[in-house]
């Protein structure tokens, strides 16, 4: 670990640099790391660009053993890249040994979707020279890599969202060079990775351009990639004033290009009158436990409960505001995302018609999150917008709802979101089915009995949602549906077998899926 930037295969000094401060203790970490700048943005967009059209057309075996070069890679690093973690994190070991194998995990999930060929969607519709009234041409189409794609680490996943993350890996696997912004947060962190990214580059003969790591504090640097012509797409994580302003940025460009970008949800979890009746109290314990998980800072958080008043929700809440009490205040992620995280909580307790119903304990050291619970009615929550903005960490509103169609009124004037929860019996199901087709339209994954928190690397995993959840509800960025993101069709016809793509010759030599008049063989 130099602190330099990584430009391909290069090695750059800086001018200026940053340092990471240690969230637990408030303290400044002493290594440097340079500051990239747009200088440097428009030579690792370059060298990607360059790299582009060898690394598009790179075999799907070969970008499988790339990927599992990088896991390797990882792995390899050992326990130093913990331990840079929980120092510029404040997240606890176990936490970040599980995210490093999640990390790991998805990089082979995706190697296995490139060996299987299906990401292609490769299809064939062969000419039909004696069809009357008008002959048919040989037609033939597989999907293609867009282009270069940038990347943003995220703050609240050193690993699985960062630089090796979901975004990364479903760039690479679909034959895209990335150019991965680092987060200021834990440049040490991402410099190991991004090492190992680049070694695996090496070490698999690739153009040095597939991968380029730039790290910096400046929004200048954000800015002039997403602005790069050369860039075809952006993947991103955070908060919405960064990802609409990235938006911005990409729809003024001469080429206007998708922003991917996740930035935020409350997450609503409904309460269903038959199970709130039964496991009131269990249901309160064990939604405390979703709620302070890692300090609330998962873009899944419960930040919204509903449920159709009475005294079954005084239970609940009682049970909630017992098991809150004893929550301990946990070490955000930053000194920003700690004062962000206060003011959040002190404007949401000043809105009229909201009660503040319990907090955690307070804590004893810097960047502490104090869980907080509150509740509101459905009249006040539907006649005020703000209460249903995100607070990233420990805090959740309760809206007492009069009846069902309350309930429903409040879901329907929602704003997308990643997921929604539906705590139920089967006596239930009645109400559930008829609130289903608004919770389709309203989120990109819905649960029952469970807690959003935790999601599942794997192929049905949609980690998305409706605006502004999520810029794009067509997609998602967990999962091996990802690699869509950063794909489009292209169609030959009439093209000699020589000029083909190979997934798509006629002798099919990679033995890949294929539809041939619309059936899959």
């Amino acid at each position: 670990m130099t602190g330099r930037i990584l430009i391909g295969g290069k090695e750059v000094e800086g001018s200026h640099f940053f340092q990471a401060t240690d969230p637990a203790t408030g303290t400044v970490i002493d290594s440097l790391f340079a500051e990239a700048t747009p200088v440097h943005a428009d030579a690792a967009c370059a060298l990607a660009d360059e790299a582009f059209d060898i690394y598009a057309l790179t075999p799907p075996e070969r970008i499988a053993v790339f990927l599992e070069e990088i896991a390797g890679a990882i792995i390899a690093i050992g326990d130093v890249l913990i331990e840079k973690a929980m120092q510029e994190t404040g997240l606890p070991r176990a936490r970040l040994e599980g995210e490093r194998g999640r990390t790991v995990g998805q990089l082979r999930l995706f190697a296995g979707l490139v060996r299987q060929g299906e990401w292609l969607d490769a299809r064939i519709d062969p000419a039909m020279p004696e069809r009357l009234p008008m002959p048919r041409g040989d037609l033939r189409s597989r999907r293609f890599a867009v282009g270069p794609v940038v990347v943003f680490g995220a703050s609240n996943f050193p690993l699985a969202f960062s630089v090796a993350g979901g975004d990364t890996v479903a760039a690479l696997a679909a034959g895209c060079p990335v150019v991965f912004k680092g987060h200021p947060a834990h440049p040490a962190t991402g410099e190991l990775v991004a090492r190992a990214i680049r070694s695996a580059v090496a070490k698999c003969g690739l153009p040095e351009g597939v991968f380029s790591y730039l790290p910096g504090t400046s929004h200048e640097l954000g800015a002039a990639l997403v602005a790069d012509s050369r860039v075809k797409a952006v993947g991103f994580t955070g908060s919405r004033s960064g990802g609409l302003a990235l938006m911005r940025i990409a729809a003024a460009r001469a080429e206007p290009i998708p922003v991917y970008a996740e930035m935020s949800a409350v997450n609503p979890v409904l309460l269903l009158p038959a199970m709130l009746a039964s496991e009131a109290e269990l249901l309160g314990k064990a939604f405390v436990g979703s709620l302070t998980m890692g300090a609330g800072q998962f873009c899944t958080n419960p930040g919204l409960l509903l449920a159709i008043d009475g005294p079954d929700v005084d239970r609940f809440i009682a049970a909630a505001t017992d098991a809150l009490a004893q929550s301990d205040a946990i070490t955000m992620l930053t000194p920003s995302i700690h004062e962000a995280y206060c003011t959040g909580v002190e404007a949401l307790a000043s809105q009229s018609g909201v009660r503040l119903l319990a907090r955690g304990r307070v804590g004893e050291g810097p960047n502490r999150g104090q869980a907080a619970l509150f509740e509101t009615s459905a009249a006040d929550f539907m006649a005020n917008p703000a209460l249903g903005h995100e607070i990233f960490g420990s805090c959740s509103l309760l809206v007492r709802c009069a009846d069902a169609e309350e309930l429903r009124q409040v879901l329907a004037g929602l704003e997308g979101q990643l997921t929604a929860t539906l705590h139920m019996t089967t006596e239930d199901e009645p109400l559930a089915g008829a609130l289903m087709p608004l919770l389709v339209r309203k989120v990109g994954r819905i649960l029952a009995n469970g807690w959003p928190t935790g999601v599942e690397v794997c192929h049905a995993m949609v980690h998305g949602g409706p605006f502004p959840a999520t810029t794009d509800g067509r997609s998602t960025s967990v999962g091996t549906m990802a690699i869509e993101r950063f794909l489009r069709p292209v169609c030959f016809q009439d093209i000699a077998d020589g000029l083909l793509p190979a997934a798509i010759r006629r002798d099919n030599p990679l033995g890949l899926p294929r539809r041939i008049d619309g059936i899959r063989q």
